[in-house]
């Protein structure tokens, strides 16, 4: 079947959009391919297009669990059979997901990184009928980027066992990042295939003002439709919103201190349109396909344009016209150069706090490789009388230089298992008969769970018996009462996953060269973010793209910089000047 066969049978669309086409023809010729594309431009069928035109399996390796779900949603909504592995899922659940896919008829398989490396999955590398390795959010390779994940750099092995060519893909990479994530993933001859990143129907405004909630509100009542409104503290999120919301704004707000439940209703609700303005930090946004967002609003200065250029990308994917709004003022200037300290703390420190989460779960030296620890940064940081932040980002180093793995916000899946025998379950006298038709159905669809508990998916369980999932969980917990089943509650967490064992004071390799190396980058970066915000002279669309590489380019027009321009009078040449003076016009 060709490209565009495929694309109008599971997709509908009659062509395919810039630079697609291109991506799309050399991965069917089997050539290793980066491309780029800006933050709504398609990237999801550059990979999944040539994937149906082969024979077996995508491996589609990405950090986002949300968007992961979302994709495996989005692909059996149209008839697409996929699979994921994420964080949070229990070794027999791994199992079957990974023999559905060497044995099942099933077209991608999601893989967050940190599995990669697992023996579980190597085990089973050899049996999956690999067509392309695919690399979604490709910058996390590259120590230049401005989000680099070392478990993405297991990713270059695989090529030493699976015979496939690689899609890599992402929004936001420098020429000095695409050269390396080429590098990285062992291209077998470099191709780069970019997309402009211009958004004509974008119009990047910076304003310098104190009065930030006053400017939010006219923003809000000025531009209809949704709004994304990006702030940086969990605090400032909760009064902003109820500031605009005193104000007559249909507004919530989001961050990662709400429950799951709670994030998930909010973006559905905003999604649908029954909440129309998101004030949240930066764990809102990734993969949310909702094309109507006429603004996104920053109060404050991001980190680095590539985050910048990301967030505000998510206005207007639609096509219409629509906003990118910065706010500033020299207070941000401040807290972004107090940012980077914090962002790396001293190395001393970092050692220390190695040592602090040894201590804090009673590993003794010379042990502790491969545990996964259930871990409360909170909890950590009070223990020991230290600053949140500052620990947060020593665990982040310690992820750089590969001591540990640091997941933050993981899903853990409910677990139950049946304590009785199955000859004598029947014979047991239950309080509610709605325990019996729960057990039925537990034992109907999950294998194992004589032996030990095992995760269930709470939706489909709830459905079988009738029940809401609130209803689901009081059963269970009653269930549990009657000692017939063990019930451990689904949660959400971080997870530290150890490397090795407990190392001595002394010992620990913190690599000081790659310390100095990835501060000095976060100081340009940083600097870079700062120079776009206080120019007045150069278009922003002209500038961020320069700053991505892209040279040859036009002002848009419509930036608040070139609105000025506009409206500025005309200059006056000497001869006209003196004219005007020897007529008394001045």
């Amino acid at each position: 079947m060709e490209a565009l066969e495929v694309l109008q049978q599971y997709w509908g669309y009659d062509s395919f959009r810039p630079m697609q086409q291109e991506i799309i023809s050399a991965a069917a010729e089997g050539k290793d391919v980066l491309a780029i594309l800006p933050t709504g431009g398609g990237k999801s069928v550059c990979f999944q297009v040539p994937a149906l035109m082969r024979d077996g399996i995508a491996l589609v390796v990405t950090p986002l669990i949300a968007l992961m779900k979302d994709q495996v949603q989005n692909l059996e909504a149209r008839g697409i059979r996929a699979l994921a592995i994420h964080a949070g899922m229990e070794r027999r659940e791994v199992e079957l997901v990974l023999n559905n896919a060497a044995y099942g008829d099933f077209k991608f398989l999601y893989v967050s990184p940190e599995r990669l490396g697992t023996a579980l999955f190597q085990s089973w590398l050899s049996l999956l009928p690999i067509n392309y390795i695919v690399v979604d959010e490709a910058h996390c390779i590259s120590q230049w980027g401005y989000d680099f994940r070392p478990d993405y750099l297991t990713i270059s092995d695989l090529r030493k066992t699976v015979d496939a060519p690689v899609i890599a893909l992402t929004a936001t990479a420098t020429p000095r990042v695409a050269e390396d994530i080429m590098d990285k993933l062992e291209f077998r001859e470099r191709l780069l295939l970019r997309s402009g990143f211009e958004r004509p129907n974008l119009s990047y405004i910076v304003r310098r003002c104190e009065d930030k909630s006053g400017q939010l509100l006219d923003i809000c009542r000025g531009v209809e439709g949704s709004g994304i409104v990006y702030m940086r503290h969990r605090r400032r999120c909760e009064e902003t919103a109820a500031f605009l919301a005193a104000n007559g704004v249909s507004v919530s707000y989001y961050h990662a201190g709400l429950s799951g439940e709670t994030r998930s209703a909010r973006q559905e609700a905003w999604k649908r349109g029954e909440i129309r303005v998101m004030v949240c930090t930066n764990a809102f946004g990734m993969g949310i396909d909702k094309p109507d967002v006429r603004f996104v609003a920053h109060t404050g200065l991001p980190e680095s344009p590539e985050s910048y250029f990301q967030e505000a990308g998510r206005a207007g994917r639609d096509g219409k016209p629509s906003y990118a709004v910065l706010l500033w003022n020299a207070t941000d200037v401040r807290r972004l150069q107090q940012l980077r300290e914090v962002s790396f703390p001293s190395l001393e420190y970092i050692e220390d706090v190695y040592q602090k989460l040894h201590v804090f779960f009673e590993i003794p030296y010379e042990a502790g490789a491969g545990r996964q620890l259930k871990f409360d940064l909170e909890a950590f940081a009070k223990h020991f009388k230290l600053e949140r932040a500052p620990v947060h980002y020593a665990l982040k180093y310690l992820e750089r230089s590969e001591h540990l793995t640091f997941s933050e916000d993981v899903e853990i899946a409910t677990q139950v298992g049946i304590l009785a025998d199955r000859d004598a379950l029947y014979d047991i006298e239950l309080p509610d008969p709605a325990m019996v038709s729960l057990l039925e159905v537990l034992m109907r669809h999950y294998s194992g769970i004589f032996s030990w508990p095992v995760p269930i998916r709470e939706e489909p369980v709830a459905a079988a018996c009738g029940l809401t999932v609130p209803q689901l969980r009081q059963l269970l917990y009653r269930t549990s009462l009657e000692h017939v089943i063990k019930y451990i509650p689904g949660d959400r967490c971080s997870v530290v996953f150890l490397h090795h064992n407990r190392l001595m004071p002394g010992n620990v390799d913190l690599q000081k060269e790659k310390y100095h190396f990835l501060l000095d980058n976060a100081r340009a970066r940083s600097d870079a973010m700062v120079e776009y915000a206080s120019g007045t002279e150069e278009c922003r669309s002209r500038w961020l793209l320069r700053y991505f590489g892209q040279e040859e380019t036009e002002d848009c027009g419509t930036c608040d910089v070139c609105r000025a321009r506009r409206s500025a009078p005309a200059p006056v040449s000497p001869a006209e000047r003196r004219r005007r003076l020897d007529e008394g016009e001045f």
